[in-house]
This record gives structure tokens, sequence and C-alpha cells, in this order.
């Protein structure tokens, strides 16, 4: 069994996309769960856990109306204020739904690198933590340098790094990157998405040998046991079709043994979700 742990629908003008630009060409159009199901469909794909592509309420409801009406919705990472003394009332509106699986912000957005431990921020980490809500990372290397901070303040707080942390492939300067997503493996609360990498690296020429270096970093660094795949539609759609992302990662963990790649196509999202 498959399950896409990292994908997104999103309405152009709908909601503020701050990252959405119509420089970004093929993204700048409505996906919509019609566009996604015959794709997972032809690819045997099970599930997908949808998440949140604006810092809004207003979409993470609407995420969940999607998930009602489209069965392969296994779960949602919405959008909750963190800095807001509200954030338990928002948590609490959230999570009447069984279909409400985590939290993420859009930290890349953020004008400031330190943004996660911001005291506020930190604080509606631990409303997270308290809850046993998992939180997903959406940073760049500059970011990873804070990671241990949050950690600290809260050490219960389960957290999946998306797309690694985006190494940047195509400039081929990752040194600070492998440096710090390396030295996060020590922490046990911490699991990485296989996802997003194609777009890091050159989005006409890529190759499977491009990538080879960085999955076997994760691997290396975090194991089989805390690397979920992610297919990161429709962004990916920038450099792959959904079906060469997939079959490259297929064929990027074809050494590993069958118990340990359904753990990365799928248990181990089961799990951190409580899908």
């Amino acid at each position: 069994m498959i399950i896409d742990a990292h994908q997104h629908f999103w309405q152009v003008g709908r909601f503020e996309y701050p990252w959405l630009t119509r420089e970004l060409g093929v993204l700048y159009r409505d996906y919509l769960p019609e566009d996604l199901e015959p794709v997972l469909k032809q690819n045997k794909v099970a599930q997908t856990v949808l998440v949140q592509a604006s810092n809004s309420l207003e979409e993470t409801k609407w995420l969940l109306q999607l998930a009602d009406a489209n069965q392969f919705i296994a779960g949602v990472v919405g959008w909750v204020d963190l800095k807001s003394p509200l954030v338990s009332d928002q948590l609490d509106e959230f999570l009447r739904h069984k279909k409400f699986k985590g939290v993420r912000h859009l930290v890349e957005s953020e004008p400031v690198d330190d943004w996660l431990v911001q005291p506020e921020v930190l604080a509606g980490l631990s409303v997270l933590e308290a809850r046993n809500i998992p939180y997903d990372l959406l940073v760049h290397p500059r970011h990873l340098k804070f990671v241990p901070q949050v950690i600290e303040a809260c050490p219960k707080l389960r957290m999946v790094i998306d797309h690694l942390a985006k190494p940047p492939i195509a400039s081929g300067a990752v040194a600070e990157w492998r440096t710090e997503f390396a030295s996060l493996a020590k922490f046990p609360q911490l699991s990485c998405k296989l996802s997003g990498l194609v777009t890091e690296a050159n989005h006409a020429s890529w190759s499977i040998d491009e990538l080879q270096p960085f999955v076997s970093d994760a691997l290396n660094a975090f194991g089989p046991d805390r690397l979920i795949f992610g297919s990161d539609h429709p962004v990916c759609l920038l450099a792959a079709s959904y079906e060469r992302v997939l079959e490259s990662f297929q064929t990027l963990l074809a050494d590993l043994g069958s118990g340990m790649k359904e753990r990365v196509f799928s248990t181990n999202a089961i799990e951190f979700y409580g899908i």
C-alpha cells in the first residue's frame, strides 16, 4: 500500500497564498480533488495527507470539507495561529474533525529566520505537544539551527521535516544543509519527508543520480523508520509528473527490504499522523 503523505489543493484567489505567483506557470491555477484522484488510482496510491498552503483558519476549514467529501484524503495538516492566545480554542474546533491530523506554518515565508523560537511560537508549539498533535516543519537549511531549541522547549513534540529541509541541489551549495541536517538525527521525535527534492534540483535536467546522495544522507542519518514518502503534488509539476516522482523514489529505495519500503511508503505515515 502507498500513502502519499504530502499533497496540496488550492484555488487561486480563494485564500492568501504569498508564494503563489503567475511566474510559477503551471502552478498558477486551481488544483482540486478531481485533478488528483485519477492520478492516484493510476499509480495505485491508496490515500493521501492533505497539507495546508495558506496560513489561514478558513483554508483549514475548507481542506477539512474536502477531506469529508473525498475518501482518499486520510488526513489534513492544517494551520492554527501559534502566536495567538486563542490557539487552544482553534485546536478544539479542528480536533472535533477526525481527519485533522497535524499543524504546519509557512515558516519559509516569515521575514525572520528565528520565527520558530520566538516565545509566542514556542508557547503555541507547547500546546500542540500537550495534545500530542504533530507539527510539520516547513524550513530551509538556514532554519535548521533553531530546531534543537524547539526540541529543548517541547521535548515530546513530534515533528517531521518537510522536503528534507529543501537542500539546494541545483546550486550544489549543500555543505550547510548536510551538517545541520545530519546533526538533527539524534533527536528521536524528528522524522523527515522524502518529498520536494525534484523542485530543489534543476527543473529541466534533474536525474535520479542527482537525488541519490540526498536520499542516502537521509537514510544514513534517520533510517527508514523515520522517513515518509510524499509527492508534493502539484508543486512537483514544476519539475516532474506525479508518476515520475513516485517512480524515482521507488528506484531510489529499491535496495531496501520490502518491510522497510513499506514503512517509508505507508506505515510511517500511518503511525506519525495516526491515520
